[in-house]
């Protein structure tokens, strides 16, 4: 196992080593097909004891319990295999990610504890201190400590938290609090998923992927709370069609989405054209298709991009947020709209 040369991203040492070719998918993308995952979920939602602001019923981004009348705890937990080659990156992308859901809650995150899986007779130890380093190291910028964690012996890497926040129970952002009639901001440029399948095919690294991967949410949720939103999520292996249709249901409203305003990261449209979409990107795709409207001139590469599986991507927000571009409105209704 040749370890001797020096990835070109990050500081995890790979070399001939690629991380990438030890899952069957990559971040955000390997997760369930959201039509699946609902399917299994079905029968448990509707558990609302004492104290449960958000459970399961709409699928948020976390849970929330009321644990005084000021103070509303948050939890979730999110892993995945590697998304880039290097460990450290992958670490760090892994670290953001998990924050994200707190973010997207409109919460400040507190603690956080490892999950690690990994096959210790195939992968070095130094490289999962490499993963372990680059989560820590986003965690800090975050100001949440890590506390530990656990990890099982495992054929397919994988790593990620489980992380708690703390909120105002008065200003929690919701899926289920969208109003029809307001803009649709969304906070990071999308098409990340089409580098990362590329970057798992080819081993080419795309810097301003792994930059927007590994950039908090934390001033895009702050900026949702200083301008008086009440409705966000974050857009994740789901897609931007996805996550929006599930945040439309839940409030019983449609949208419109103009596609021409909707950012792509730097690389993602040559990346669509070379053909390099996800089998988890189709899979949103047919998921949301059923609710989709789309408009003269919408072409099937388009909704593929929209329905890109995202890792770690930004907030879609109910309102305007200054220095966000606005891709779309809320109407009254049902379904997603693209123009």
């Amino acid at each position: 196992m040749d370890l001797t040369k020096t990835s070109t991203s990050g500081s995890g040492a790979t070399g001939a080593l690629r991380l990438t070719g030890f899952a069957h998918g990559g971040g955000c993308a390997c997760k369930i097909p959201p039509g699946e995952l609902e399917d299994a979920v079905r029968g448990l939602t509707g558990q609302s004891g004492a104290g449960v602001l958000v459970g399961l019923d709409d699928g948020d981004d976390a849970a929330a319990v009321l644990v005084r009348e000021d103070l509303a705890v948050l939890s979730t937990a999110d892993f995945f295999t590697p998304v880039v080659d290097d460990a450290y990156d992958w670490g760090r992308i892994a670290a953001a990610n998990a924050l994200s859901d707190v973010y997207a809650m409109g919460g400040r995150p507190v603690m956080a504890i490892n999950l690690v899986g990994w096959p210790r007779d195939e992968l070095p130890m130094e490289l999962l201190t490499e993963v372990l380093r680059g989560g820590l190291a986003v965690a800090a910028e975050a100001g949440c400590p890590v506390i530990g964690g656990h990890s099982i012996d495992d054929p397919e890497p994988k790593y990620g938290m489980a992380v708690t926040g703390v909120a105002d129970p008065e200003r929690l952002l919701r899926n289920d609090a969208a109003e029809a009639g307001l803009p649709l901001t969304l906070t990071k440029p999308i098409g990340v998923g089409l580098l990362n399948n590329r970057h798992k095919q080819t081993g080419e690294v795309f810097a301003e992927a792994v930059a927007t991967m590994t950039r908090l949410n934390r001033e895009a949720a702050d900026a949702a709370l200083a301008a008086g939103v009440r409705a966000a999520t974050d857009v994740t292996g789901f897609g931007l069609l996805g996550h929006m249709h599930k945040m439309c249901r839940a409030s019983g409203v449609g949208a419109v989405l103009d596609r021409t305003a909707v950012p792509l990261v730097e690389g993602a449209a040559q990346a669509l054209r070379d053909g390099f979409v996800s089998g988890g990107t189709r899979r949103n795709l047919d998921w949301v298709r059923p609710h989709l409207r789309p408009g003269p001139g919408v072409t099937e590469d388009d909704l593929l991009v929209l329905a890109d599986a995202q890792t770690s991507g930004g907030l879609l927000i109910v309102g305007e947020v200054p220095g966000y571009p606005v891709v779309g409105h809320t109407v009254a209704g049902s379904g997603v709209a693209v123009r």
